[in-house]
């Protein structure tokens, strides 16, 4: 709002010192990040207070790990801080003209939405289950569906796949240098320039590129209609999966928050430079227009994390819930989709990734040798992971470690984990 009340003054021609200044991304970024993370940390404490008078506490099931039960009671439903963290700054300083911004606040209000009702399910009406796995797939995947849908119909999600010195020129001309390199927005190219287009990046390969339609086993125009349905379903498998993958690592205090806040980081940078003419003609990436308002979305983001951080850290003050972690990876995967690093996604948000994989493996190889052997037997001695290494004392294959960890150390190592993969992450931009 502050940012369309700044555009509207120069429009009619009023100039106001500092006023320039919310012309730049990075200087809108910056503002999100601070005001999120200030909001988080002082709007924080008051929530917690109005939480615990509500005597919204956390049923916590008795499985036998180190301090577990000395959790019951803590508040829950901490993802109320950071949906309001987030959505605050961004409705300051982002500009809600922008696609990109749209759907990404149209996805946290949803996700904060379907996480909330699983919480109050849990929490007033003492269902321990909460909403149903059937349900919240089908909500995760409606909303997976409703961004690919408009990923593929609306004029302005397009790319410039190709960015050559003439086009830098141009930009010159009409933009100085200085601009530029603080991250002013950029000038949007010409109609004939840009294109709707199944592509996406993908490492490893010399042009980084990887198109959807080489999925297709058809042509011509009945292929061009598929070749869209398998982008569509590969953003609705991203989104659900991201969602359930924050979800399932929500086990410990401050695991999600950090993993979270450190893949947020990456991809806020993804998208300065995918939104960026220069940055993406060096990088040969995509360049995507309007892009670079993710970062200002993104900054909010990490800011409310690591605010929330403040009272989520060991001994946690407060847990999101499913009213936070839901809606944190939806926010990931939508922001994944909408910057085209989709399949970079596997590496990036390796933690989760495994986490979720740790929990389909446990459940596949129960049920199998129980069926085989008459008796289930574990690969883990508890999953999602992380619960792996709290646990011992239960025969798995997966031995390692023979002694409990304490959780302060496990969350430490995951977040370093997490920071190795983000920085390999960035790395693969330039290694073909």
């Amino acid at each position: 709002m502050i940012y369309h009340l700044f555009e509207y003054l120069r429009e009619i021609g009023i100039d106001l010192p500092g006023q320039g200044l919310f012309g730049y991304l990075s200087f809108r970024a910056i503002i999100s990040f601070t005001t999120a993370l200030l909001l988080s940390v002082f709007a924080g404490k008051r929530i917690i207070r109005w939480i615990q008078k509500k005597q919204i506490g956390e049923e916590i099931r008795d499985l036998g790990l180190e301090g577990q039960m000395q959790k019951k009671g803590t508040p829950t439903m901490g993802g109320i801080i950071i949906f309001l963290s987030i959505i605050v700054p961004v409705l300051l300083f982002g500009d809600l003209t922008n696609i990109y911004n749209i759907l990404l606040i149209i996805s946290t209000i949803w996700f904060f939405i379907v996480g909330f009702a699983d919480d109050y399910i849990k929490v007033f009406r003492k269902n321990k289950e909460g909403m149903s796995e059937k349900c919240k797939l089908a909500a995760q995947a409606l909303l997976g569906l409703a961004i690919g849908l408009a990923v593929c119909f609306s004029e302005d999600i397009v790319v410039r796949e190709k960015i050559g010195p003439e086009d830098i020129v141009v930009m010159s001309a009409t933009e100085d240098s200085t601009s530029v390199s603080a991250g002013a927005a950029m000038p949007e190219p010409e109609k004939h320039d840009v294109i709707k287009s199944t592509k996406t990046t993908i490492p490893f390969v010399k042009d980084h590129e990887f198109d959807y339609k080489w999925l297709s086993p058809f042509k011509g125009t009945f292929g061009w209609y598929c070749k869209w349905a398998i982008y569509v379903l590969m953003i609705i498998i991203v989104i659900t999966a991201c969602s359930n993958g924050v979800n399932l690592t929500d086990g410990m205090d401050g695991l999600a928050t950090g993993s979270s806040a450190i893949v947020g980081v990456v991809l806020g940078i993804f998208a300065w430079l995918s939104g960026n003419i220069v940055n993406a003609e060096y990088l040969n990436i995509m360049y995507i227009p309007g892009s670079g308002e993710v970062a200002v979305f993104m900054a909010a983001f990490v800011g409310a994390l690591i605010g929330f951080l403040w009272y989520n850290a060991f001994p946690a003050q407060v847990f999101m819930g499913d009213t936070g972690s839901l809606m944190l990876g939806g926010i990931i995967g939508v922001c994944a989709v909408l910057i085209r690093k989709e399949l970079l996604i596997p590496i990036l948000c390796g933690i989760f990734f495994v986490e979720s994989l740790s929990v389909l493996m446990q459940r596949f190889y129960f049920k199998y040798t129980k069926k085989k052997y008459g008796e289930g037997r574990r690969i883990f001695k508890m999953a999602p992971l992380h619960h792996h290494f709290q646990k011992e004392g239960i025969p798995a294959l997966v031995k390692f470690p023979s002694k409990a960890l304490p959780e302060a150390k496990i969350v430490t190592r995951f977040w370093i984990i997490g920071m190795i993969l983000a920085v390999i992450t960035i790395a693969l931009l330039k290694i073909r």
